[in-house]
């Protein structure tokens, strides 16, 4: 990649930037070599991550654990090693598109799970050729063909196939730690909650672009056991509760009845149709109704971003689209006008600063795909706009 088509606060940063996983167990840890000095630093405790921090200079692993981890985060992972396993009646589903390489991958930390689903199934979403057939038959997962190009129209096909209590979606481009599923089940510990998302990590920071996604994009909510109910979402009222914190639709798990109850993922959001946001709606639909969704540390996962700027440019131009478009259908499911009042207020608002941000200070890399993400959010409404004039909806 030419460096002139680098973020100008990234010019200093060498590629691949490493990630550092070092376990607390070792004292203080001894095996690890004073030459690490930057890079993403990842705190272990018992196999599971506990904490995490960037560096950019040498700095005391000692004092760095105990500044980062925290006392809470290491009980909870405790707790939950403890408590028993009562939810087995689980799928894991996956969306795949042309993505053989990766979906194989994927497939390869699921035998490694603690606990075994009762059924993958893997839901081809108009892939070319047959490689994509060939990959699930190799594992020996359910394969399914869904034509009708959306990432929401193969996941609605996955869920009409499930025959599970609970089923757990994740992506083709994700590898899952040996407790994912185990921990996200564990989480559904009382009957309200509806929904778990787990913390979903980055595979690799190979390079810029994957760099500036996990900076400013990224998937990672914390190491804090965190429930989203009724009082989150009426105390966001007024502009529309901020449902993308929940987590991540790379790593998320759902009592199946939820979906006979207030109905499947809309086809008008995620890749295919507006761009992206089919998850955080739900997760906002779910919320409406009076159901919990919780974010659980402990079921982690590994996501490999895009590699390339072009890449990601597209990615964010998807994301805005569908993020409001998705502002825009939970106004029509749930006449909350702090969803427009966050498109027409909150919005121009927010993007005003950011653009005389870029002036004073340049292309740095939170504003670098700015244009995108401007163009991208434009577009989600047009495309909503559309249809309600249409009639489609």
């Amino acid at each position: 990649m030419m460096r002139e088509t680098i973020p100008s606060d990234l010019k200093d940063v060498s590629f691949p930037v490493p990630i550092h996983y070092l376990d607390l167990s070792s004292s203080p840890f001894q095996a690890v070599s004073p030459s690490i000095s930057n890079g993403l630093v990842v705190f272990m405790s018992d196999g599971l991550p506990v904490g995490q921090s960037y560096i950019e200079r040498p700095e005391a692993l000692t004092a760095l654990a105990e500044r980062i981890v925290q006392a809470d985060t290491l009980a909870h992972a405790r707790e939950i090693a403890q408590t028993p396993l009562r939810n087995l009646d689980v799928s894991i589903l996956i969306c795949t598109k042309d993505r053989p390489d990766q979906l194989r991958r994927c497939l390869a930390s699921i035998p490694e799970q603690s606990l075994r689903p009762i059924e993958i199934i893997v839901v081809d979403n108009a892939s070319a050729g047959d490689e994509t057939r060939r990959v699930v038959e190799e594992a020996g997962a359910t394969y399914i063909r869904e034509d009708r190009v959306g990432l929401d129209y193969a996941r609605n096909a996955a869920l009409r196939a499930a025959t599970t209590e609970f089923v757990a979606f994740t992506d083709d481009d994700v590898v899952l730690h040996e407790r994912w599923l185990e921990n996200l089940m564990k989480a559904f510990d009382r009957p309200d909650i509806a929904c778990v998302t787990g913390l979903v990590l980055p595979g690799e920071l190979a390079t810029p672009a994957q760099f500036i996604f996990e900076k400013h994009w990224g998937f990672g909510r914390g190491y804090i056991r965190q429930d989203f109910n009724q009082d989150f979402y009426v105390s966001h009222a007024r502009y529309g509760a901020p449902v993308w914190t929940i987590g991540a639709g790379a790593s998320q798990a759902f009592r199946r009845k939820v979906f006979d109850e207030i109905g499947l993922f809309d086809v008008r959001l995620d890749m295919g149709a507006a761009g992206c946001s089919g998850d955080s709606e739900y997760w906002n639909r779910l919320l409406h109704h009076g159901h919990v969704c919780r974010y659980e540390p402990t079921a982690v996962s590994w996501h490999f971003h895009r590699k390339d700027m072009k890449g990601l440019a597209k990615q964010i131009y998807q994301y805005m689209s569908g993020h409001v478009a998705a502002l825009l259908v939970q106004y029509q499911n749930t006449g909350n006008n702090g969803n427009l009042r966050r498109i027409l207020v909150s919005f121009p608002k927010y993007y005003a600063r950011r653009v005389r941000r870029r002036f004073r200070k340049g292309a740095t890399s939170n504003d670098f795909f700015l244009k995108q993400e401007v163009l991208g959010s434009v577009n989600g409404a047009l495309y909503v706009l559309r249809r309600w004039k249409m009639r489609a909806w």
